[in-house]
């Protein structure tokens, strides 16, 4: 996967992760019932920023002082 594809898959993790918040938030105000779904919600935004993580990780490399 070429810097630029990495880059493009960012931004789309990252549209994604903002929608699932929104989605997650949404529920809770309405107070939905089902825990279950809102628990899988949660669980998919987790593996979305340990993704999002990953690929900023690689695009930005520690700098050794």
């Amino acid at each position: 996967m070429t810097e630029e594809e990495m880059r493009k898959r960012l931004e789309i993790l990252r549209v994604e992760h903002r929608d699932l918040d929104a989605a997650i938030e949404a529920l809770e105000k309405a107070g939905a019932s089902d825990q279950l779904q809102i628990a899988r919600l949660k669980k998919r935004k987790l593996r979305l920023k340990d993704q999002i993580a990953l690929i900023e990780d690689y695009l930005i490399p520690d700098i050794i002082a």
